[in-house]
């Protein structure tokens, strides 16, 4: 059975590049292929997660090539890495559902969802993937088939986000590449060890050089998690397709970036190495800021998306905060956040992409009164907003609940800084969101009505909506017993 652990990476690859040959014009035949087989993909991406999850690690484990007596390619889908393959094959036929409406008047429609497949692919080779080198390997493919997506619009908006996206992402690659080397060295095997792979014999004298090695790598997959200050990118990147900056934001990009620093943290270097130490200290403290500081800009957004890029950029650093924690707590904790972020922030992007596409409408200024107009975008909104500000009993409160907890054990000044940052970062994303959200429904009493072409989006847009608010709230009734299994999957 573990043909379908290759299939998870190699079908969509091929089937992507195949649209580059094929090209076909009409664009019901290229939308059925292109929902065949992210559909078919989902399920080899699934049934990989389930049959790991029932026979173990081992029995879907494939082993591709050595390069050299370190350097290997192989896949082995382990607990954690089920989190992230379920969270892709969930979303991303969802989110093929809603580019096949938004996409229709953006133009280059094969070029799009050849790469758009070609992602799933190497994303899923990065849940899945056994070792550090072959985790690098796809890493750093995933930025070169994201670009194209990027700049998709390939105006000068669209040509500058791609240069910085680029420029930020090679930074992290210098950096990880570094630590990479460095394993080789101070480490027997990298493949992914729980408690980490790092010989200690071999490290005896070399600590400070290895922590601060530690540090860099943080940076380094903290790039594409956003961290600050490699946080540039994300916001320049929401110039992209909605549906592109819903997958950056909320699924594929960044959500890697997180999954690499939580294998760095908890299955290369190991907490036991680094708790306590001033390599903790400092990627704590940063994840802290980075907190606070995408909540502080996302206030100061009139412009919805930006709005909403800052505060992925604050939501995915709960994330770091919980992997710096170095705890079984902090793993769990954000594994969890992970999942909720990514139904949450998909949501949220969908609706403003609904709003820009159908009634070009970007800021939130223009926007007052318009639950009468878009009743279900606005709905989804509203309640997703919730979600993001961690309202109870929506999921969103208890993974924030379970990071300010990890955070605030340490019992040192970094862990209370990110619990901290957490509270103040909750108060700050009301403030964000419900300023946008309480537009919709209480407009201004001089605000003039919405004019008469502003309407709802159509049902491949508002379908996906519903379908997200009917899976947040059977993930948010769960959330306890989600949280439960998340704890014992390590």
């Amino acid at each position: 059975m573990n043909i379908l652990t290759i299939l998870c990476v190699l079908f969509p690859v091929l089937a992507g590049a195949a649209l580059f040959i094929w090209r076909p014009q009409n664009r019901e035949v290229r939308n059925r292929y292109s929902i065949t087989v992210v559909g078919v993909n989902a399920v080899f991406v699934l049934g990989t997660a389930l049959l790991s999850a029932i026979n173990g690690a081992d029995s879907m484990a494939v082993h591709i090539a050595d390069l050299s007596p370190m350097l290997s390619i192989a896949f082995r889908p382990d607990g954690v890495s089920l989190v992230f393959g379920c969270i892709i094959g969930v979303l991303w036929p969802v989110t093929t559902l809603y580019a096949f409406s938004y996409m229709a008047h953006e133009g280059r429609e094969s070029l799009f969802f050849g790469f758009f497949i070609i992602t799933f692919g190497v994303v899923a080779g990065i849940a899945y993937s056994a070792n550090f080198f072959t985790l690098y390997l796809c890493y750093e493919f995933m930025t070169l088939v994201t670009l194209p997506l990027v700049m998709h619009e390939m105006d000068d908006k669209a040509r500058s986000a791609g240069k910085k996206y680029v420029l930020y992402s090679m930074t992290g690659a210098a950096l990880v590449f570094i630590c990479l080397m460095y394993f080789c060295r101070y480490a027997d095997s990298l493949a992914f060890t729980y408690g980490g792979i790092l010989n200690m014999d071999k490290a005896k004298g070399h600590e400070k050089e290895l922590m601060t090695v530690f540090v860099l790598a943080f940076f380094g997959f903290g790039v594409k998690a956003a961290i600050f200050p490699f946080h540039r990118w994300l916001p320049a990147a929401s110039v992209a397709p909605t549906p592109v900056t819903a997958l950056l934001h909320a699924v594929a990009v960044v959500k890697s970036g997180a999954f690499a620093v939580m294998r760095l943290v908890y299955f290369g270097f190991g907490c036991d190495f680094l708790r306590g130490t001033w390599a903790q200290y400092i990627v704590l403290a940063a994840s802290a800021f980075t907190v606070m500081f995408g909540s502080v800009m996302a206030l100061r957004m009139p412009h919805l998306k930006r709005r909403l890029a800052y505060s992925t950029v604050s939501n995915l650093s709960y994330i770091l905060v919980a992997f710096a924690s170095m705890s079984p707590v902090g793993l769990a904790g954000g594994l969890l956040h992970m999942i909720f972020h990514a139904v949450i922030k998909i949501s949220l992007f969908f609706c403003a992409g609904a709003m820009l596409h159908h009634n070009e409408l970007e800021y939130v200024c223009d926007m007052e009164g318009l639950s009468k107009k878009m009743p279900v975008t606005c709905g989804v909104f509203l309640i997703a907003s919730l979600a993001l500000m961690g309202i109870p009993p929506l999921g969103g409160f208890l993974s924030k609940w379970t990071i300010g907890t990890a955070a605030a054990a340490n019992l040192n000044w970094a862990g209370y800084l990110g619990a901290s940052s957490l509270i103040v970062s909750a108060i700050l994303t009301t403030l964000y969101m419900m300023s946008a959200a309480v537009r919709f429904y209480f407009p201004l009493k001089d605000a003039p009505e919405q004019p008469e072409r502003i309407h709802e989006a159509d049902r491949l847009m508002t379908g996906p909506l519903v379908f997200l608010m009917g899976l947040l709230g059977v993930l948010s009734l769960l959330s306890w017993p989600l949280s439960a299994w998340i704890g014992g999957l390590v």
